[in-house]
């Protein structure tokens, strides 16, 4: 499993000094933090390619005589699944400066209201089903010195880092894709259409969309000139995650299938397929 790559923001440095293991900091920052939010609460759902991008907010509080530049020193936010220590994964919002304002200030403390961007890489983060869960948010404080001034014949680098977990939580699921197919198209009136279709979902260990098997599922038909469509029947998925139903065709409409999710997997809809009805 990919773990938390806490060191990222400093890969300039490393890739500098040949140094991959950071050193943990002396003296901790005196920093606190608001609950963070992922997403603006909703599940993340993600695929087998692309990227999603997710907005995060947080807030903390610093010392007033304590900044943070983002050049030699950076905050970011963090998800990660597992123990703080030893996470099983974990994704960071650490390639860019949040924008940050502050929203109280003391004689000793500025606290800063703040919002980045969390990005999701199916391709490169997630690994398989164990990753469609909920993850808990954490914040990451990283800082690092670097002289290489060799002209006195030597040169120094020093990093460290601090993490704080359970500053919140965010759920991924796993984007579902329905597909639906009515025949006979036209169809007489009263006759019987068989309506089909298949439930999938994104598995990240194989990088594709695989059965989703054993579902239910609800087909939907909306009659010509109407504005909303009515629950006809629940199907179940089968073997491949198909479904297959039949109606008696009565007026000119659209079917359609709805998925309403599970805790793993997003809701889906899938198109509509109209049918004219003779």
């Amino acid at each position: 499993m990919r773990k938390l790559a806490i060191g990222a923001v400093m890969s300039g440095a490393l890739a500098l000094t040949g140094l991959a293991a950071p050193a943990a900091l002396a003296d901790s920052p005196e920093l606190t933090f608001g609950a963070v939010t992922v997403n603006k609460g909703k599940p993340i759902a993600v695929g087998t390619k692309a990227t999603v991008t997710v907005p995060v907010t947080y807030s903390f509080t610093r010392p007033s005589d304590f900044a943070i530049d983002y050049e030699t020193n950076f905050l970011g936010i963090v998800l990660y699944r597992g123990r703080l220590t030893d996470p099983d994964n974990g994704l960071e919002a650490l390639s860019r400066a949040p924008k940050c304002t502050p929203t109280t200030t003391t004689d000793t403390t500025v606290t800063e209201s703040c919002t980045t961007v969390l990005t999701v890489d199916p391709r490169e983060q997630l690994m398989g089903a164990a990753d469609a869960t909920t993850w808990k948010a954490g914040a990451f404080y990283g800082h690092i010195s670097v002289d290489n001034d060799d002209s006195d014949d030597h040169i120094s680098f020093e990093n460290g880092y601090d993490l704080w977990g359970g500053l919140g939580t965010a759920k991924l699921q796993r984007i579902a894709k329905l597909t639906v197919n009515a025949t006979p198209e036209p169809v007489v009136k009263g006759k019987t259409l068989t309506v089909k279709g298949s439930l999938t979902r994104a598995d990240w260990a194989k990088r594709s969309y695989t059965a989703y098997k054993g579902q239910k599922v609800t087909l939907q038909f909306k009659a010509k000139g109407a504005t909303a469509y009515t629950d006809v029947k629940t199907v179940t998925s089968g073997t491949g995650g198909a479904l297959t139903t039949t109606v008696k065709a009565s007026k000119d409409g659209s079917y359609r299938y709805t998925f309403a999710g599970t805790s793993t997997t997003a809701a889906k809809t899938s198109a509509a397929d109209y049918v004219d009805v003779k």
